[in-house]
């Protein structure tokens, strides 16, 4: 399906009740980097089940949502806002990047009005560290990049796009595709991948990089929303943000906490079933209490 918007369309995934019966407020999922909506695929028809429509999108420049020039955090975080507008979304998830990315849209617009409950999936309280951090500086330092755009280059600071089209194929052959068959990846998986990584915009690939290694810590700003119910969720094997770092950062935030057994840095995909009746629980628990807020306060 397509989310239409102010901002312009979003491809997306939706799942609803096998009824047609939507009881529960709906959700919105957003997806990391070099994400899409896919990754949510194996979870969103049981939360559906429970009552409730939910999306998955392709943020601004992944996969199958066209690009743009534009991939500053306040730019993307109006793009979420307008998705929240558009589906009416109440409960709102952000997994790895899309945490980031979600949390700007809720510092910095009035979305915060309209949301419930906020959940960072796989999601740090700033820059990325780590190896996974040495692999991202090691992807721009590839495409002859750094951190910032060097003085006098063209197109924003950036070579021409087909350039950097160029050099993340070279990247995707000689490094990403050889990984992916080393891990065992099932081909037609590998297949996908190749072609949403070639079907992602170089620009917001070189710019949600840059945003991923200088992201800020933005955790104090976000407690004091303390009308919007907060979960941080994440496997016990993450490998980009530490599970410790999470805990510590979920602590912070006054926010629930799960850790998922047996999930890595995605447990919607590595831990579905019990990744989607922590979500089910969490979200009715949100809904539950904010209908009890609104009666005291009719009371």
């Amino acid at each position: 399906m397509t989310v239409r918007t102010a901002r312009g369309s979003f491809a997306a995934l939706q799942a609803v009740p096998v009824s047609g019966v939507c009881e529960r407020e709906p959700a919105l999922l957003v997806p990391g980097y070099t994400g899409s909506k896919e990754d949510f695929l194996a979870v969103l028809g049981q939360l559906a089940d429970h009552g409730r429509q939910v999306v998955a999108i392709d943020m601004r420049g992944q996969f199958e949502t066209p690009g743009a020039d534009d991939y500053s955090p306040p730019a993307l975080a109006a793009d979420i806002a307008a998705v929240i507008q558009a589906t009416g979304t109440w409960h709102l998830l952000g997994h790895s990047y899309g945490g980031l990315v979600a949390r700007e849209t809720l510092l910095r617009t009035r979305s915060q009005d309209d949301i419930g409950s906020f959940t960072l999936m796989s999601s740090g309280p700033s820059a990325l560290t780590g190896p996974r951090a040495d692999e991202l500086r090691g992807l721009l330092t590839a495409l002859g990049l750094g951190l910032a755009d060097g003085p006098g280059a063209a197109n924003g600071g950036l070579p021409d796009r087909d350039v950097l089209r160029d050099g993340i194929d070279r990247l995707w052959h000689e490094h990403l595709e050889p990984q992916a068959a080393a891990d065992g990846i099932p081909g037609p998986i590998v297949a996908f991948l190749a072609r949403r990584m070639h079907g992602n915009d170089p620009y917001g690939l070189v710019h949600m990089a840059r945003h991923l290694l200088t992201a800020p810590d933005r955790t104090s700003e976000l407690a004091r929303l303390d009308q919007i119910g907060k979960l941080v969720i994440y496997g016990e094997d993450d490998n980009s943000w530490s599970p410790a770092a999470q805990e510590a950062m979920a602590r912070r935030l006054g926010a629930r906490r799960i850790c998922i057994p047996g999930a890595s840095h995605s447990p919607a995909v590595e831990a579905p079933a019990t990744t989607a009746i922590a979500l089910t629980q969490f979200w009715d628990a949100a809904e539950a209490a904010a209908a009890h807020a609104g009666s005291a306060r009719m009371a």
